[in-house]
């Protein structure tokens, strides 16, 4: 029996954090494209495991909005 394509496919995870300034281009917080990286590396190292894209997602954006809330504190202080 042949699968059908379009169930297989994994839900892909909505975009939770936008950035406050990202009408102006702002780089004060992760872009979508550094979260889909980071959340593919997390989904990798538990193993390539499904059905978890939207805690890896959340993680991924925990972990960067912190690394940009710690960069930006660090530039303050220069």
């Amino acid at each position: 029996m042949k699968r059908d394509a379009v169930t297989d496919a994994e839900p892909k995870p909505r975009i939770v954090f936008q950035p406050d300034n990202a009408e102006q281009g702002g780089r004060n917080a992760p872009s979508s494209e550094e979260i889909r990286k980071r959340a593919f590396e997390i989904h990798i190292e538990r193993g390539g495991i499904h059905g978890r894209d939207l805690d890896d997602w959340l993680q991924t954006e925990r972990e960067l909005q912190e690394r940009y809330k710690n960069n930006e504190k660090g530039a303050k202080k220069s």
